[in-house]
């Protein structure tokens, strides 16, 4: 059963005093009406969801927000006296009787004024009176009034409801030469012959139709409500913010639930916003939900770097450090990242607990040669006979290490071979060895048992590039998934884990091309080993500017981002009427707009490098938002993230050959 005040309140904060609403008379009265008696009751659940609903004689409830406004804008005072045109279901009559001593409320469709007659009188609405009549013509036995109101969009102001408002009386209407497009007005009675007339924003009602209004046979000729479009749907369903700094996060949070993994992505690796929204919701999945595990699309060793800051035992690694080096060095190296780490280092601070401090961890396998070093770092320390057995072993490695990917095209030789039984020994060796190593420092053991996975991954990885490209994906997402369950089973059962990776990894495969190609991803493993307590949020932009590549190993740039293409999910969302927004998809709020997104449709992917001159074919791709995320949070606008001052060492792109 629904906690109909707690989502009252919800609705209060987050749908009205977010937007700037914030006359208290208002909010109180819009707090002690009980929305969820005056839809339908197949529609309940909905009651407080950001969109106005159907009832009876195809008209509707109006979205809270704009009773809310259209309330405020009347400037209500305890002793006025209010009409209102449209009563509907009565819900706006409940919120003026709250605040005015008296409600005239006018209907022209009998069961709706019949049955909002009686639910008003059965909550004990003594104040209102309901006529089923022309609401244009007003109410004139009753005239004047202080406040006039009307529900519905008309042509124009209608003289008679200007007549009869008191002096220094106010009318709030919508009107437009459209029938379901308009001007929200407030029109003041100055004097007898005088009125000041002010516009108040885009509404979107549905027709005003009487003998002042349009014409009765309109409807007849148009039955049917114009179907609101995509974008307009998709105002409806999400929340709106107007800055990362401020966003409220709480709805976030309880769409999240329980769940043990959130994925976060990126639809580019060079968007300051992406990053910036990834640290704010981290931050609170942190405080509020006990996560304890952040685990980035990065390399093992260079990540360590940071964890150890984070955990006071080193100096600060992205300018200190020789991490985060290879190209390309702005994803992680960038001032976003460094100030999030100074607040995961002061909130470490503050937990005694190890077992609840923040650990930070390198998902990717480019790392080979620091990889293969930082085992015989630790073999060396622990079991020195060991540490030159896996010397030897990796010999057939090391000439590659500055560029791994010749491997691949050299492993077809005999002499190379034996490469892949080698590095999986030492691993081997490691995991047998376990019990002795472990007791002697076992989060060094795990450091080491993870570099020495990583290797024999990589170097299966890079031997299989050149055989089939799905397949070398395939490896590394694997791997990726792989190196993050054994985080969490070394953090512990009740461990919980934030991912931030490109949208490319963390969106469902399923759900896109890649698919089709044989290809897999760590959202797609993720979803099928902990299908809903894994909540998967995807990240996208219209335009701005970018930090990216033309090439690879090229300097980085900041490029232009192209407004998106016409057939894309950008170009929706753009065509949205607000700059940011959170979207849920795995628990819409209305079930037209989840069907509608799942068409498939372009979507872009913008990696470590970036060509606008070949955007369509180099950045695109087809998919199924709703299949792919849970949730979608958009920035219509965005800028390029600021790199720290590093200098790029040759070899192997950290990204290579996807640069996602």
């Amino acid at each position: 059963m629904s906690d109909f005040a707690a989502l009252r309140q919800q609705m209060i904060e987050y749908q009205m005093a977010a937007r700037g609403l914030d006359d208290e008379a208002v909010l109180r009265a819009i707090n002690a009406v009980p929305r969820e008696e005056f839809v339908p009751t197949e529609l309940v659940e909905f009651a407080y969801n950001d969109s106005p609903l159907p009832i009876a004689a195809s008209q509707t409830i109006s979205q809270p927000y704009i009773v809310a406004l259209m309330t405020a804008a009347l400037e209500l005072k305890p002793e006025d006296r209010a009409l209102e045109v449209g009563t509907g279901s009565g819900y706006a009559a409940a919120v003026l009787a709250e605040m005015a001593s008296q409600v005239y409320s006018i209907e022209r469709h009998k069961i709706l004024a019949d049955s909002a007659r009686q639910r008003l009188e059965d909550l004990g609405y003594a104040n209102t009176k309901i006529l089923h009549a022309d609401g244009t013509l007003g109410w004139p036995e009753h005239a004047p009034f202080d406040a006039i109101v009307v529900a519905a969009g008309g042509p124009n102001v209608p003289t008679t409801l200007k007549q009869q408002l008191a002096i220094g009386g106010r009318l709030v209407i919508p009107v437009g030469a459209s029938l379901h497009t308009q001007k929200l007005l407030r029109v003041r009675r100055i004097s007898a012959d005088e009125y000041h007339q002010e516009d108040l924003g885009d509404v979107r009602f549905v027709p005003l139709i009487g003998a002042a209004g349009w014409e009765d046979n309109t409807t007849k000729k148009a039955p049917k409500k114009a179907e609101l479009s995509l974008p307009e749907l998709i105002y409806q369903s999400s929340e709106h913010f107007a800055n990362i700094k401020d966003v409220k996060l709480d709805n976030l949070m309880q769409r999240i639930g329980d769940s043990r993994l959130v994925l976060l992505g990126e639809a580019s690796h060079g968007t300051a916003e992406f990053y910036d929204m990834r640290a704010r919701i981290t931050r609170e999945l942190i405080e509020k939900k006990g996560f304890t595990i952040i685990a980035v699309e990065a390399d093992w060793p260079d990540a360590k770097h940071i964890n150890q800051y984070i955990h006071n035992t080193s100096a600060e690694p992205l300018r200190q450090s020789p991490s985060f080096e290879r190209f390309p060095t702005w994803m992680l190296a960038n001032h976003s990242v460094l100030e999030f780490s100074h607040w995961l280092r002061a909130h470490n601070q503050q937990i005694v607990d190890p077992r609840q401090q923040i650990g930070f961890y390198g998902l990717d396998l480019y790392s080979l040669n620091s990889s293969i070093q930082a085992v015989l770092n630790y073999l060396h320390s622990v079991d020195p006979q060991t540490a030159e057995i896996a010397r030897i072993r990796y010999g057939c490695l090391t000439p590659w290490t500055r560029d791994p990917s010749l491997y691949g095209q050299v492993s077809i030789n005999k002499q190379y071979r034996k490469c892949e039984s080698d590095v999986l020994a030492n691993l081997q060796d490691l995991l047998r060895k376990r019990l002795d190593y472990s007791l002697a420092d076992g989060e060094r053991f795990f450091n080491a048992t993870q570099n020495a996975r990583l290797v024999a991954n990589a170097e299966r990885y890079y031997r299989t590039m050149y055989y089939a490209e799905n397949n070398s994906w395939n490896q590394r997402d694997q791997h990726m998934f792989d190196t993050l369950q054994s985080v969490l089973a070394h953090r512990g059962p009740e461990a919980k884990a934030v991912i931030w990776e490109h949208n490319s990894h963390i969106g469902d495969a399923r759900a896109t091309q890649m698919s089709a190609r044989g290809e897999f991803n760590i959202g797609q493993l993720v979803r099928q080993h902990y299908a809903d307590a894994a909540y998967l949020i995807g990240f996208g932009t219209d335009h701005g500017t970018v930090a990216a590549a033309s090439e690879w190993g090229g300097p980085m740039e900041v490029k232009q981002v192209q407004p998106a293409h016409m057939d894309s999910y950008e170009r929706i969302c753009h065509e949205v009427n607000t700059d940011n927004f959170l979207l849920p998809l795995r628990q819409p709020l209305q079930d037209i707009t989840r069907t509608k997104l799942l068409t498939e449709r372009l979507e872009r992917a913008i990696g470590v490098i970036y060509r606008p001159e070949t955007e369509l074919q180099s950045h695109y791709f087809y998919a199924s938002l709703p299949r792919q995320f849970d949730e979608y949070i958009w920035f219509d606008e965005s800028s390029a993230v600021k790199p720290l001052s590093k200098e790029t060492r040759a070899g192997m792109p950290d990204t290579f050959p996807f640069g996602v």
